[in-house]
């Protein structure tokens, strides 16, 4: 096993040891998706639906959960993260959560993006159910990333 593993050498878990790398610029880009049929859509889009607005619940929710990565994903690393852009856009499968973060740091935020769209996408469920209940949340799935070792990589 590489030295990059969440496991000791006895298989526990643990927290990997990022304290020797340097700090650099790291990017992360994440998409959800949630499915909704025409009627709910067109509400969400049209700042229509009985909860208020949506969209900016969402935006904000995205924000909130990226900044708490890594209270819910046991061992990520808490980071500093310098920005994060979260936005809803309307897709035909209905809408699509995108969030970027970025940090100086020395270790990623692909998770940070990942949790942010994620709970941008429940918000928004939680924001509709009510109309329609039988929205699905999708593809939940990073699509793009920058910085340190690895360098760049996009979907």
């Amino acid at each position: 096993m590489d030295e990059f593993t969440h496991l000791d050498g006895e298989g526990r878990p643990r927290m990997v040891d990022v304290g020797g790398k340097p700090d650099t610029e790291r990017v992360a880009t994440a998409e959800a998706i949630l499915h909704l049929g025409t009627d709910a859509r067109g509400a969400l889009f049209a700042g229509r639906l009985p909860k208020g607005d949506a969209l900016a619940v969402a935006r904000v929710a995205a924000i909130a959960g990226a900044k708490r990565t890594a209270d819910l994903i046991p061992l990520c690393h808490p980071i500093a993260l310098t920005a994060i852009a979260a936005d809803v856009v309307e897709v035909d499968e209905g809408a699509r959560v995108v969030v970027t973060v970025r940090c100086i740091g020395r270790t990623g935020v692909e998770m940070e993006a990942i949790t942010g769209a994620a709970i941008g996408a429940i918000t928004l469920y939680d924001m509709v159910k009510g109309m329609e209940r039988g929205a699905e949340i999708g593809q939940v799935r990073l699509i793009a990333k920058s910085g340190g070792r690895s360098g760049e990589w996009l979907r």
